[in-house]
């Protein structure tokens, strides 16, 4: 399983799991398709949508954690 920080890089949790993305839209981050989301770190990513990024870390990992 992929171990999610706030250090990821959104375009590769989405690649890991393309699941993952209803935990982007629940914040308001809806521009997922765009070059630059996909390269940014979801800490980055947060800071710009006014997000606690542990928090989007912490439901994203149990979630797939849950999938095992």
């Amino acid at each position: 399983m992929m171990e999610i920080t706030k250090e990821s890089i959104v375009g590769d949790v989405l690649d890991y799991d393309n699941e993952t993305a209803q935990f982007f839209f629940e914040i308001g981050m809806h521009c997922l398709g765009c070059p630059a989301s996909r390269g940014e770190s979801i800490e980055m990513a947060c800071m710009v949508h006014g997000q606690d990024p542990e928090v989007l870390v912490k439901k994203i990992n149990e979630f797939l954690a849950s999938k095992k």
